[in-house]
């Protein structure tokens, strides 16, 4: 029996050269394990020379109340009713010599439902003020480098053979457990 793909995403991290603080990027991609995607991680971040690791990462099959599938591609041109954004807010606190970003994923029907939600989380409301506001200008919306539908950021090996189908679900489904913590990607075993 074939395993079942499964979409993941992952915050991966190095110091590329001539830097002084680690740089962080999000990926997403296709596969039955996390070691499969491999390949496709150094491809993606080539300055980066090998020497990226993940810091967090996670299966996504369920987000909100909706189940993600991975399926194969649809010689139809069909877009899903709902789509999968992923989110990059930023903010600031006061007297403090940092900005802090929150990263999330969520199904909305269109940019602007996503956005609305993004506004929502608590880290929307509180970490920003008067003179440093979160990220969100409420004339534009969230600025187009920090929005993306997911199916947009997969890797063009992946875009050309898979398509995400997002089904509502009624029932309570169990949200993807997140994995944290410093993962070299020569110690990755499946």
């Amino acid at each position: 029996m074939e395993k079942k793909l499964k979409l993941y995403m992952l915050m991966l991290g190095c110091v590329p050269e001539g830097r002084f603080t680690e740089q962080h990027d999000i990926f997403f991609g296709i596969g039955n394990s996390l070691k499969e995607l491999i390949p496709y991680i150094n491809l993606f971040w080539p300055e980066a020379k090998g020497k990226i690791h993940i810091d967090v990462w996670r299966e996504v099959s369920v987000v909100d109340d909706f189940a993600i599938e991975i399926v194969l591609k649809n010689t139809e041109a069909q877009v899903p009713p709902e789509q999968l954004f992923f989110i990059n807010l930023g903010g600031y606190k006061e007297n403090d010599f940092e900005e802090y970003h929150y990263k999330m994923i969520t199904v909305a029907a269109n940019l602007a439902l996503a956005t609305k939600k993004s506004k929502k989380t608590a880290f929307f409301k509180h970490c920003g003020f008067k003179e440093a506001p979160s990220h969100i200008d409420d004339k534009y919306g969230i600025d187009v480098d920090d929005i993306y539908n997911v199916a947009d950021m997969l890797p063009a090996q992946f875009k050309a053979l898979y398509s995400l189908k997002i089904t509502k679900s009624a029932i309570q489904l169990e949200q993807n457990p997140l994995h944290i913590g410093y993962l070299k990607l020569k110690k990755i075993k499946e």
